[in-house]
């Protein structure tokens, strides 16, 4: 019987951080499910190129926060590959706004994807990784820098960190990892919206790297804790090049 290839199922998978992970975890030699929200023709260019790479894929259109989605997407895995062996929680959104003029309907929104979709995602993970397996969830640096504008956005994410250390502890006798990464400023178009050239250059300047970091930098973790680091469980880790 050949080698069983692992499976992963990658939130937000279709671009920018996401999308690195998904490629990454597809040539370190797990079967990549990604699920994304609206753009199918982005979802279709990962899966092809993780398919040219000589990987496996396929893509999947579905909203994190509704539960029988999720479910459906998970019982449609496991039909198709045999079971899921990691899940990566990638999908986020972020709305940057001072607090006294937050509007409330886009906090519910970003609460909703953020929050929410975590714990659907979570619960899936928790009732279906096989033992060996792994959840990586995402925050942000900002629960550290807490920069102007960040508090809805970080506050989001702080709800991530609090999950994943109790669903760690949850998870006993499982043999099952569940950590967070948690990404400082990063070249995406989530990350380039709305910010001006010197913005960019002062984020940028935040590390003693003095650069933003990539997809690559974060999908280069999130493969450590998706395969081989056994041994980091319930950990926040900051992947941001020595933001304090």
């Amino acid at each position: 019987m050949g080698t069983v290839n692992r499976v992963a199922v990658v939130t937000g998978g279709s671009r920018g951080i996401g999308r690195a992970v998904a490629e990454r975890l597809a040539r370190d030699g797990q079967v990549v499910v990604v699920v994304y929200a609206s753009n199918d023709t982005e979802a279709k260019a990962t899966v092809d190129a993780i398919e040219a790479a000589g990987g496996r894929a396929s893509a999947v259109r579905a909203d994190v926060a509704d539960e029988a989605a999720i479910a459906a997407l998970f019982d449609a895995t496991e039909r198709e590959f045999g079971g899921v062996d990691v899940v990566v929680n990638a999908a986020g959104i972020m709305t940057l706004t001072p607090v006294a003029e937050m509007d409330l309907d886009a906090l519910d929104r970003m609460h909703r994807t953020n929050v929410r979709g975590a714990f659907v995602v979570a619960r899936e993970a928790a009732r279906r990784l096989r033992p060996g397996g792994a959840l990586v969830n995402f925050s942000t640096s900002q629960t550290r820098l807490l920069s102007p504008t960040y508090a809805a956005y970080a506050a989001s994410k702080a709800a991530v960190e609090a999950l994943t250390p109790v669903l760690a502890k949850e998870m006993r006798g499982r043999d099952v990892t569940v950590n967070a990464v948690a990404p400082g400023p990063t070249a995406t178009d989530l990350f380039f919206n709305g910010k001006d050239e010197a913005a960019i250059e002062r984020f940028a300047k935040l590390n003693p790297m003095e650069r933003l970091g990539t997809p690559d930098d974060i999908a280069e973790v999130v493969s450590a804790l998706a395969g081989p680091a056994r041994w980091v469980n319930g950990q926040t880790v900051y992947v941001n090049g020595g933001v304090a």
